[in-house]
């Protein structure tokens, strides 16, 4: 009995010992992760990053063409500023890891969580990520600015077999800038937070349905997401696709809007190459896979060593 008490007892200071050192990991991503955030917002301030000058330039030069659209243009440009949507995301999703760790999840999850703020952070994924917004006003200029990173509206939809959503629809999907409602017949629609529901009086009303089957490329739905989205974020597109699935009777008739990710990237960076290649929402840290291809090749060598030996005796 004491024998078995004493192998309990340093089988759970072995799991123990484990979740200590993955909370180590987490505290120490914690603070790197504040520290890139803090580093990427100054390379705002002092106008170091590429896409967020000119996010700023095409904001100012389409206001002189189109003075009525002013007020959208101008929350547009703020993405080129601490105080945009994707630098504020990436700010409040470091504020839940230090203050409320269990809303992201399992510890598990949190590293996952504290792994993915720290690669979010780097400015050149940051930089592409601005694509976005700059093409919506390309788009709106009417080919007087040119897209950047991405190849011609025209080409991408035939390309995509899309459906052309009109003004903004770079950033339908996207919870930096607004949400899927759900009317009283039951169908999704997208809604517009704050001034970027001048949108709404310049293009027609969005269905997640058909949006979801027939939507064109963006920076964000196909290769950001996976940096971009809160884990919280992350669950409530996953419920609804797998409502909207169940509406249309085992996907006849649905498609989800992540399952094929869609063509129009002309350049990316490094980093968003790497991104795009990566499984999104995998939700297994780094350490976790590390350890998981540890396990598999210590077992295949101990299956080798063992098979060897089968093989020698059989001699």
């Amino acid at each position: 009995m004491n024998i078995k008490l004493l192998i309990i007892l340093c089988f759970t200071l072995l799991i123990s010992a484990c979740g200590d050192e993955r909370q180590e990991r987490i505290d120490s991503n914690i603070n790197s992760a504040d520290y890139l955030i803090n580093a990427l917002g100054q390379s705002l301030d002092n106008k170091n990053i590429r896409n967020a000058m000119l996010l700023e330039q095409y904001a100012s030069l389409l206001a002189d063409e189109k003075p009525e659209l002013s007020p959208l243009l101008e929350q547009l440009s703020r993405d080129a500023t601490r105080e945009g949507p994707t630098y504020q995301g990436l700010v409040q999703r470091l504020k839940t890891m230090r203050e409320q760790p269990q809303v992201v999840g399992d510890i598990e999850a949190q590293l996952f969580e504290t792994e993915t703020l720290i690669e979010a952070s780097d400015p050149a994924l940051f930089n592409d990520a601005l694509s976005d917004p700059i093409n919506v006003i390309a788009d709106m200029s009417d080919g007087k600015l040119a897209r950047v990173n991405a190849i011609s509206k025209q080409q991408s939809l035939q390309a995509n077999g899309a459906e052309d959503n009109g003004a903004g629809s770079q950033l339908v999907g996207n919870p930096g800038y607004g949400q899927w409602q759900t009317d009283s017949s039951g169908m999704s629609f997208w809604h517009w937070y704050g001034m970027y529901a001048m949108f709404s009086a310049i293009t027609n009303p969005v269905r997640y349905d058909r949006w979801s089957s027939r939507r064109d490329y963006s920076y964000y739905n196909d290769v950001g997401r996976n940096r971009y989205t809160s884990p919280q974020q992350t669950k409530s597109q996953n419920d609804l696709a797998n409502k909207t699935k169940k509406q249309f009777g085992n996907n006849r008739g649905f498609q989800s809007p992540y399952g094929k990710s869609k063509t129009g990237a002309s350049a990316m960076s490094n980093s968003s190459r790497q991104a795009q290649k990566s499984t999104p929402f995998s939700g297994r840290s780094s350490y976790s896979k590390a350890r998981a291809q540890s396990k598999a090749s210590s077992s295949f060598r101990n299956s080798k060593t063992t098979s060897s030996r089968g093989t020698r005796r059989g001699k």
